[in-house]
């Protein structure tokens, strides 16, 4: 009996989920009997002869390498900082900051059970799933999670003192929604001075009549004006864009997707 590639990949314990087979297989790793094979739905025999070339994704999705050339590119430090995923899915990008040393990640998604096992039982990390991010009410959400009060008591001078228990960088990569969206609500939870890096899918940012078939933006003009929207409505909110860059890997379904660098001003004084 024939089975799906990813399956038997697990099933021949060359991969310890579906998930890491599915992203080896779309990387152009796995050869079945002396051939490429980039499709994990694609049939074959149990005794097909399968070779991995190639260096293995290091994290649980291939998310964690579009955040690590990121974090290269920005130069961005994770080190002891208490960060925010938001869209964790599988958890590449969760992976990915506790390999850089972050002292603690909330890993944010509106589905449920998708979270890699291992990242479930790491203890830096706390699964919030079932969870969307635009309904999240800082000084709610953080009390629930034993992190201070969102504003500390006032100083001598009257003034707001800055929030250093709020999380100093967030990483962003969600679906079937607009950053416009998302990033509010980003904004709210974070702490003065924080960085944000965005994931930019330009289908999901697009007009309807701009994307082609099978829901890429084929068209440099558009993914253009795409990532020139996020940066305008990314300023509306209050962030200050930093920089960006085109990611060193296609999204799963080929599209050429980018990353962008944000920070968040200085609180106001009251």
């Amino acid at each position: 009996m024939k089975k799906r590639l990813d399956q038997l990949l697990v099933e021949k314990e060359l991969f310890a989920s579906r998930s890491k087979a599915q992203a080896a297989i779309m990387a152009g790793q796995v050869y079945v009997n002396g051939q490429k094979s980039d499709k994990a739905g694609k049939l074959f025999s149990a005794d097909a002869r399968i070779e991995i070339k190639g260096n293995l994704c290091p994290y649980v999705s291939r998310g964690g390498v579009k955040l690590e050339r990121a974090l290269d590119e920005f130069r961005v430090e994770v080190k002891d900082k208490i960060c925010l995923d938001i869209g964790a899915s599988t958890g590449g990008f969760t992976d990915c900051l506790l390999q850089r040393g972050a002292a603690k990640v909330y890993a944010i998604d509106v589905g449920y059970g998708q979270l890699a096992w291992k990242l479930r039982q790491e203890e830096r990390v706390v699964v919030v799933e079932k969870t969307n991010v635009r309904h999240l009410v800082p000084e709610n959400f953080y009390s629930r999670y034993s992190l201070p009060a969102c504003r500390l008591p006032a100083g001598r001078q009257g003034k707001a003192r800055p929030i250093t228990h709020y999380p100093a960088l967030a990483v962003v990569d969600v679906s079937f929604i607009s950053l416009a969206k998302v990033l509010p609500a980003v904004y709210s939870l974070l702490a003065d001075k924080a960085e944000i890096i965005a994931l930019i899918k330009p289908q999901f940012e697009a007009k309807r009549e701009q994307v082609g078939k099978g829901g890429i933006v084929r068209s440099e003009e558009i993914r253009s004006e795409v990532v020139e929207k996020v940066k305008t409505e990314a300023k509306a909110v209050g962030f200050k864009v930093k920089g960006l860059i085109q990611s060193p890997i296609t999204g799963a379904d080929g599209n050429v997707e980018f990353l962008l660098l944000l920070t968040k001003g200085d609180i106001i004084s009251l």
